[in-house]
């Protein structure tokens, strides 16, 4: 019998694992999107955003469409970080930081210095999430 209470306990606190590493990739996602918002943030203070423009060209309806998708990104994984179950958890987590980490490698090179130190920071948090999501992923 005490043998089986053991193992109970163990997959008690097996379980409660899991669902703390769901917790933490959930805000390491909400604090890459920080990260991005104050990026939007600095840009607009500094002098660096021109409305309706990107670079000089003017934005499209498509173009904003498509950077609405892009940012939407991060927030849905605050929530799939949530509720989705092992290993999709693990293998959604992973991929999507990678894309998040080729992504904002592919655009560095015109940024500001700020710019550049809060990409690198948000990739920190990328590599974060690849991180917990293995581990959960190993478990």
């Amino acid at each position: 019998m005490l043998k089986n209470e053991y193992q109970s306990l163990y997959n008690r606190g097996c379980d409660r694992k899991m669902e703390d590493v769901k917790i933490i990739l959930s805000f390491v996602w909400v604090a890459t999107m920080l990260v991005y918002l104050l990026g939007d943030v600095m840009r607009i203070f500094a002098g660096d955003f021109k409305p309706g423009e990107i670079e000089g060209k003017q934005m499209t309806q498509k173009m904003v469409f498509g950077m609405a998708i892009i940012m939407l990104i991060p927030i849905v994984m605050v929530v799939l970080s949530l509720i989705l179950d092992h290993p999709i958890n693990s293998w959604v987590n992973i991929i999507v930081a990678v894309f998040w980490i080729v992504f904002n490698l592919a655009g560095m090179k015109g940024y500001k210095a700020y710019d550049k130190f809060l990409l690198i920071v948000s990739m920190g948090f990328n590599v974060l999430t690849v991180y917990y999501a293995w581990t959960q992923f190993l478990a």
